[in-house]
């Protein structure tokens, strides 16, 4: 039987949303759903349950939390359903003690926000839940988003680039798991019962498009790029790059699970080689950059869409070339290591260069380069089904040896002569190094003057104050 202080919810009394056309985030119930919401994070364990010494304090905390999402139900009417269902598995979880796990699975199946893919709607999420790239608790988080969808977005997304999955968001305000690098908002993170099929994902397109032109800004300036004036604009139109944003990312979210695969490329979750992952998070990168430049090419297609299609150009690449291989630590940072590929090929592919301490990219010819690179990326891929698991694992390894110098005390390096080929395959992967493929001189010396700058991109938005432009 549970503790007199489960049998009810203490609900406080919370001003309801004023009438349609305000900004939920500067609403009273917004703002005591946050506090709630953020003085119960301390009091939970890492899987999200809360011990018995804290259980008063955590269901006064919980009934402002629900008695805030009844407040401020009535601006979020195409959301009813997952607004009562996400008060009720909180109540059911103070009902059964606390000490439990928190189960959000019957509310998380009832949101469904893929479904209504609408330009300014907005939503009010509430899960305990991990932020990828943030917390790695599960803890109450509460976020508002605003769904983005351009009409040149729906159009590409209703033909050749379907992905009915795939949603769009920026932020509107958030509790501290998305005070972080986190930039996308998945299902899967939330405490359920039971694994549900996913039926969408969202990304904080306002999120990455802030931290691209922060990163951007000041890696031109350090290396003297001149920036072509359409990349140029990027810097000082914070919705332009979103709206490239979520192009790239349409097309990079549906590359998953599609063309010839090897039987699952998200090998990280198998403890394969990380190297693997970096290539298939790559091959999706390089497919959203050859499919814009397919869009580029077809005179036929609307000039907006064209203009976005060459925008996606220029942020895959400078995105991965001075962030994505910069960011993070140097322990099998497989992002990390696909921006080094990429400059590295550019490089050696002699369309970048680093001539008398200025950085020089050769515009006309750099799309047909970074379109191979991806090709041999698909090559490996297709091939990978005629091979056994490890000589495809040394395959990949051959592929990024040929552009990236491997560290010298590397066991890989040395060929398959050296590896323990007739052990399980977990021992190969044992014997790839936390930093198998090092910083170049050039990035070492980068990192250094573009370290501050990354670091303080954790929790940007689009209305951040110090953005260029």
């Amino acid at each position: 039987m549970s503790s007199p202080v489960f049998s009810s919810l203490s609900r406080p009394d919370i001003a309801a949303v004023p009438a349609a056309g305000s900004n939920p985030a500067d609403t009273d119930a917004w703002h005591a759903l946050k506090q709630a919401a953020t003085d119960l994070q301390p009091l939970q364990n890492k899987n999200g349950s809360i011990e018995s010494e804290h259980h008063a304090a955590a269901a006064e905390l919980i009934g402002t939390i629900t008695a805030a999402v009844d407040a401020l139900a009535p601006a979020f009417a195409h959301d009813a359903e997952y607004l009562r269902l996400v008060v009720a598995d909180f109540e059911r979880w103070v009902a059964a003690g606390l000490e439990t796990e928190p189960d959000f699975l019957d509310s998380l199946i009832a949101f469904a926000p893929q479904q209504y893919r609408t330009d300014g709607l907005s939503h009010l999420v509430v899960f305990p839940m991990y932020t990828q790239n943030g917390s790695s608790n599960r803890l109450v988080e509460a976020v508002l988003i605003e769904v983005i969808w351009p009409e040149f977005v729906a159009e590409l997304e209703a033909g050749e680039y379907s992905n009915g999955l795939f949603v769009p968001i920026r932020f509107l305000d958030f509790t501290p798991g998305y005070d972080t690098n986190s930039a996308v908002l998945f299902p899967e993170t939330v405490a359920v019962r039971e694994t549900p099929a996913f039926t969408w994902g969202a990304i904080f397109a306002d999120r990455e498009a802030a931290r691209f032109r922060k990163v951007l800004a000041a890696a031109a300036d350090i290396t003297s790029l001149q920036l072509p004036a359409e990349a140029a604009e990027l810097l000082q139109d914070q919705l332009l790059t979103e709206e490239t944003f979520i192009m790239w990312d349409l097309i990079h979210d549906r590359t998953h699970m599609r063309g010839d695969l090897p039987f699952d490329p998200f090998m990280i979750k198998q403890r394969m080689p990380y190297f693997l992952y970096s290539l298939e998070e790559l091959r999706c990168d390089l497919t959203a950059f050859r499919e814009a430049v397919k869009i580029q090419r077809n005179e036929d297609a609307p000039e907006e869409t064209r203009r976005h299609a060459r925008l996606v150009q220029y942020a895959v690449i400078f995105d991965r070339i001075f962030r994505f291989a910069i960011t993070g630590s140097r322990v099998r940072n497989y992002d990390g290591l696909g921006g080094q590929l990429l400059f590295a090929w550019m490089h050696q592919n002699h369309v970048l260069h680093w001539t008398d301490g200025k950085l020089s990219i050769d515009w006309e010819e750099t799309a047909d380069v970074v379109v191979r690179l991806g090709a041999q990326i698909e090559e490996l891929y297709w091939r990978s089904i005629d091979r056994p698991k490890t000589a495809h694992w040394l395959a990949a390894y051959d592929l990024v040896a040929g552009t990236l110098t491997p560290n010298p005390a590397s066991v890989w390096a040395q060929g398959p002569q050296a590896l323990p080929l007739d052990g399980p395959p977990r021992g190969l992967t044992d014997q790839v190094l936390d930093d198998e493929f090092p910083l170049s001189m050039f990035y070492e010396a980068l990192s250094k003057k573009m370290a501050p700058v990354i670091e303080s991109t954790a929790g940007i938005t689009g209305t951040s104050g110090d953005l260029p432009g």
